[in-house]
């Protein structure tokens, strides 16, 4: 299952209708609230598109309340009923206050833009970003495939694309594993 959150509009029904900025604390754990009210009914395995094209300012308390909140809370401790992905969209403006936010919780999320292909955003270890890279140019990456291409032993891959799945940067298939992001797909 797909759902889009368009930032802007959740703002505009739970704070003003007017209002286009997340600056304030409180406004973002409105925003969030309201976000994790909808993702309740959403299935037990969700891809959740954030768009924040029409957000005007967001400050760093609001990336804290808004991003690593949800971030934190729908890590895989939540375990295999709640499989939550995010994909960040129209960051681009934002990116400041979020990668600081992501740094200090040690969080990485993927941002997609337009026609660029998905990157990785945040606290992120070369290794881990290696692996994501070759998973998003294969349909489903085998550890033993991560393997080969990274020139790395198999459980080594495989440790990798377990801790990018417990950070929820891809997503388990099969036998294999799909990076989070691009065609904007869950499977």
């Amino acid at each position: 299952m797909i759902t889009h959150i368009d930032v802007s509009v959740v703002l505009r029904r739970r704070v003003c209708e007017l209002y286009s900025d997340l600056v304030t604390r409180s406004t973002g754990a409105a925003v969030r609230s309201a976000i994790e009210l909808q993702l309740q009914s959403s299935g037990t395995r969700t891809l959740i598109v954030m768009d924040f094209t029409n957000v005007g300012l967001l400050d760093f308390s609001c990336a804290d309340e808004v991003v690593a909140k949800l971030l934190l809370r729908y890590s895989a401790e939540d375990g295999p009923a709640q499989e939550r992905y995010f994909v960040f969209r129209g960051l681009d403006e934002h990116l400041d206050a979020i990668e600081q936010v992501l740094e200090h919780h040690g969080l990485a999320l993927v941002a997609e833009d337009g026609d660029e292909f998905p990157r990785l955003v945040g606290a992120i270890g070369e290794s881990e970003r290696m692996a994501w890279e070759v998973l998003r140019s294969v349909p489903r990456g085998l550890p033993s495939r991560v393997a080969e291409e990274l020139r790395i032993p198999a459980n080594e891959a495989s440790r990798l694309l377990e801790q990018l799945h417990r950070r929820r940067l891809c997503i388990r298939v099969e036998d294999g594993y799909r990076s989070v992001g691009g065609e904007g797909r869950l499977s």
